[in-house]
């Protein structure tokens, strides 16, 4: 077939096994296609790498920079409405000259399919509501558990840690894939790696501030913690003492975005966020729901504002939000917030959080999905 190459990726263990019972397995390798195992290998590129010049049609929606280890940006196709089961063969049977299902004769006769579980069942222990207590969970030392969360506090003072004003910014920007994901079972490691193909220092600022929220935890009175506190105090007059302010307002980065997580639904794109010490993100609108679900079940907060409220950010600011807490269980959408900088104030702005299910605030407000769970089990 020349240049053309076709690779299959069985959907499941059980889906691999019937393929190799009706001998679909032997005709499809037979003719010339790569078979992987059962795994999501087109997402992060751990199996093809079309070269950056070529056409890669792909039933997948991997089609911006940096995925499958090159930039296939242009020329490339994935139309899921082109690329269906049968044109693909048909695009095969042609050496890879694009070719629609209609234009070939074909059996239209699907084969029953059978469904068994036996990989399942030799491989994967099935606890649910049987849960075997006397038996250890063995972590090798690459695997690290998540870090505590504490609650939503009454007040939060997010310090900007980047500022994206590209149009879209892309969860594979986030955190990329790639080099990433021999760490995806240690959340520290691979928290190193957030936005540092679009701000490099994004990282370094986080855990700065990541600290000073450590030492607030822990209750001592870490300098850069009080004078952060002491901006807030003078910019905006404000008379409780910083031991006040220490017990209820929690201090974490933030990252502003035009429109994030556009692409695939990682959920570490979040989550690295968290690990790193983030509290929020203010956007003018989410790319996705995934990603907004993602960071809603990390505990923090999705903001939205307007185009003309995000211009009075910038890297360094404080953005000090009161009674968030409060205001997430009122019937009000509108969130009263300050931008800070140098001990005064910038802009006075309105941020939003949208339409959030009852679960959705138990979730933010316990501080993340896991304390929420945990809860209901107590």
């Amino acid at each position: 077939s020349g240049r053309f190459a076709f690779s299959v990726y069985p959907s499941s263990q059980p889906i691999y096994l019937e393929l190799m019972k009706n001998g679909a397995l032997v005709d499809l390798m037979s003719a010339g296609a790569i078979v992987r195992t059962a795994f999501c290998g087109p997402c992060f590129g751990a199996g093809d790498t079309p070269n950056n010049t070529g056409l890669s049609g792909r039933h997948a929606t991997r089609n911006f920079p940096n995925r499958e280890g090159s930039k296939p940006g242009n020329g490339q196709i994935s139309s899921v409405a082109l690329l269906d089961s049968r044109s693909v063969a048909a695009t095969a049977i042609n050496g890879g000259a694009l070719t629609a299902a209609t234009d070939i004769e074909y059996d239209d006769v699907v084969p029953a399919y059978h469904y068994d579980d036996k990989p399942y069942e030799s491989k994967v222990y099935n606890g649910f509501n049987e849960p075997n207590k006397d038996t250890e969970l063995v972590y090798g030392p690459s695997i690290k558990p998540w870090p505590s969360i504490e609650e939503l506090t009454p007040n939060v003072l997010l310090k900007v840690a980047a500022y994206i004003d590209d149009p879209v910014t892309t969860t594979d920007e986030l955190i990329p894939s790639g080099e990433t994901s021999s760490f995806r079972s240690d959340p520290y490691a691979l928290s190193e790696f957030a936005l540092s193909r679009k701000v490099p220092e994004y990282v370094g600022r986080a855990k700065v501030v990541r600290d000073w929220e450590k030492s607030r935890q822990e209750g001592a009175s870490a300098a850069d913690l009080v004078s952060a506190y002491e901006e807030v105090k003078q910019a905006l007059g404000l008379t409780e003492s910083l031991e006040e302010m220490a017990k209820s307002t929690a201090v974490s980065s933030m990252v502003y975005a035009n429109r994030p997580g556009d692409g695939s639904a990682r959920e570490q794109a979040a989550s690295c966020q968290r690990v790193l010490g983030g509290g929020a993100n203010i956007a003018i609108e989410y790319a996705t729901k995934r990603y907004r679900s993602n960071v809603i079940n990390w505990g923090m907060l999705p903001f939205i504002t307007s185009e003309e409220d995000s211009k009075t950010m910038a890297v360094g600011d404080y953005v000090y939000v009161p009674n968030v807490r409060e205001q997430l269980f009122s019937d009000s959408d509108d969130y009263k917030a300050y931008v800070i900088s140098g001990g005064e104030k910038k802009a006075e702005i309105t941020l939003h959080l949208g339409h959030l299910s009852d679960e959705e605030k138990d979730i933010i407000a316990a501080g993340c999905l896991i304390n929420y769970y945990a809860n209901s089990k107590a």
